[in-house]
């Protein structure tokens, strides 16, 4: 089994910062591509940033300059460092990570999420 745990999330000011952390765990080989999505209060879940293993990052148009995702392949970790915090960033983040495993099966987990409030 794989799981993945997010933290870092909360209640932040506009213009503040938060790091979310994602820390995969179990019978892992390796991780391969990684991503961080986000659902906002009525709307559909988005994608914010996807960092393909080995390649170069993309990043939503509205996060575009102010997010930067990140990975620890040692430590099994995914980061979103998030700056220039607005109030419409408010949302569930989730982390997306496909997983080869120990036997090299791969997978795809989902986090349970981390809520981020950005709100004076």
């Amino acid at each position: 089994q794989v799981q993945l745990v997010e933290s870092g999330g909360g209640l932040v000011q506009p213009g503040g910062s938060l790091r979310l952390s994602c820390a995969a765990s179990g019978s892992i080989f390796s991780l391969d591509d990684v991503g961080w999505y986000r659902q906002a209060p009525g709307k559909e879940r988005e994608l914010v940033s996807v960092l393909p293993s080995g390649g170069t990052a993309t990043y939503a148009d509205s996060v575009k300059g102010r997010f930067t995702i990140s990975r620890d392949n040692a430590k099994g970790t995914v980061y979103l460092l998030m700056n220039s915090l607005k109030p419409e960033d408010t949302a569930v983040y989730y982390c997306n990570v496909r997983v080869v495993t120990s036997v090299f099966e791969i997978l795809e987990v989902w986090g349970q999420g981390t809520l981020v409030t950005v709100s004076s």
